[in-house]
């Protein structure tokens, strides 16, 4: 029987890998007819071509954008002041090559390429050539009104939701839910929520935050961000969306305007990595760590850390789905952005259908997490926090092990098939005092959403330890 059990799983692996082989082919095919038809109608639409990651070009960075070298660190600075590390930009953008290349036996060539010139006083200056499609971002970020020459990106595009919820007025901050006293006089310390990819802040402010004790709310406030992108949160078109980025809003939006002190975070998924940045950016203030389904990935000696964790998060698989949803999103540009035009520009639209289909019986707080973006804000997220944190997530976990005392936790659901409950235990291996505990028969959002009342009490007996 266990020989048999064993030949149909080992059948049941073939199959999979030769129908998910065919139907990659076929989606490599249709992202190149989408390029091209993408850059037809972004001509049409906005009067200037944009350029993709799924090609290979580079151009120089030229005119009002500088690139030197600080610290080992290449900088792009622009006339507005705002500074770009390259190094926050995953190579997972625009290198990813396809079954069609592999085929070919083609790869594309590296889009950073950096040579020397004369040093200066103060920077060691050099030239580099950078992803064309970063250059427009960095182009339309240095334009000025009535620059023609450059035309940024118009905010939203033509493909994203035009809508208030979606294009908040006050472009500077995050949307944040805030229970408790808002000047925080009363309280002993406050409570950072960081939701998930392609979520939003109901995905707390609906499940586990209605279920904390009175108690509780009395001597804490309790914060829940949209991430920048997300949510009713800005989504600037001309963003990389980087880890520097999304932790700079949260720093800008909660902690500098509410004058948080100490505080503990609660973070789900993506939001770990935020989560973990974060509090080694603030350990004197950090109380507790609490991460539900961290996409950790440690890397073998010899591999490319980003493209290991490209492929670990999304194995070009058909089965589970959860597997081949991520690896749609992952690897292609152009069908990820059809699936946003198609759900999220008209996410009103779904959503009413939803409500009267189910008689308005059912919350669609998770669809509103999950129609509430725009592709440019989840294709860079995806890509340079998830793939692009495979170098720096473990210095943060090293910098939590070594430098903080709080306490962190770690949930897990037994049954998740987008992050492996390994993923978990290695991040206890990194942090010792981690505490891990595996819940059976739970995936990647049934670990929050069916268990509330059960993670809030728990939250609070986490809050309430002291170390």
């Amino acid at each position: 029987m266990a020989a048999a059990r064993s030949a149909l799983a080992s059948a049941g692996r073939a199959a999979n890998e030769a129908v998910s082989f065919v139907v990659f082919m076929l989606l490599d095919a249709l992202e190149l007819l989408l390029c091209l038809l993408y850059k037809v109608a972004d001509y049409v639409a906005e009067g200037a071509w944009r350029p993709c990651y799924c090609s290979s070009s580079a151009v120089a960075a030229p005119g009002k954008i500088v690139v030197a070298e600080r610290g080992g660190s290449k900088v792009v600075s622009m006339l507005s002041s705002t500074k770009l590390l390259l190094e926050d930009v995953s190579d997972t953008l625009y290198t990813r090559p396809s079954l069609l290349a592999g085929a070919a036996g083609s790869s594309s060539p590296p889009s950073f390429s950096r040579r020397r010139e004369k040093a200066r006083p103060s920077a060691s200056a050099t030239t580099l050539t950078v992803h064309s499609a970063i250059v427009q971002i960095l182009r339309g970020k240095a334009a000025g009104a009535g620059d023609d020459e450059h035309k940024p990106y118009p905010s939203p595009r033509w493909s994203d939701c035009h809508c208030a919820n979606c294009n908040p007025a006050d472009a500077d901050r995050l949307f944040v839910h805030v229970e408790g006293p808002h000047d925080g006089g009363d309280t002993e310390e406050d409570v950072l929520f960081i939701h998930g990819f392609i979520s939003s802040s109901g995905f707390w402010t609906e499940t586990v935050l209605p279920h904390v004790s009175r108690e509780a709310r009395a001597r804490r406030r309790l914060f829940a961000v949209d991430l920048l992108g997300f949510g009713r949160s800005p989504k600037p078109a001309d963003s990389l969306y980087t880890l520097r980025e999304h932790v700079e809003m949260i720093e800008r939006s909660v902690i500098e305007r509410y004058k948080v002190g100490a505080f503990h975070i609660v973070a789900h998924s993506l939001g770990s990595i935020l989560a973990l940045a974060l509090a080694v950016k603030y350990p004197a203030a950090v109380r507790s760590i609490t991460l539900v389904a961290p996409p950790y990935f440690p890397v073998p000696k010899g591999e490319m850390g980003t493209q290991y964790v490209l492929r670990a998060v999304a194995p070009r698989r058909v089965w589970p789905a959860i597997a081949f949803g991520a690896s749609v999103a992952c690897w292609y540009e152009h069908l990820g952005r059809t699936v946003s035009i198609v759900l999220c520009k008209h996410h009103r639209l779904w959503e009413l259908a939803f409500r009267v289909f189910t008689l308005y019986r059912v919350r669609t707080y998770l669809m509103d997490g999950f129609f509430c973006h725009t592709h440019i804000a989840s294709w860079h997220t995806l890509h340079n926090i998830i793939c692009g944190s495979a170098g720096k997530i473990d210095k943060c976990l090293e910098a939590v092990r070594d430098q903080l005392t709080c306490g962190v936790t770690i949930y897990h659901g037994g049954d998740d098939e987008l992050l492996p409950v390994g993923c978990s235990y290695a991040v206890q291996s990194k942090i010792p005092r981690a505490n891990v505990k595996v819940i059976d028969g739970k995936d990647h959002v049934t670990i929050v959403v069916q268990r509330q009342r059960e993670l809030a009490r728990e939250l609070e007996e986490i809050w309430d330890t002291k170390r």
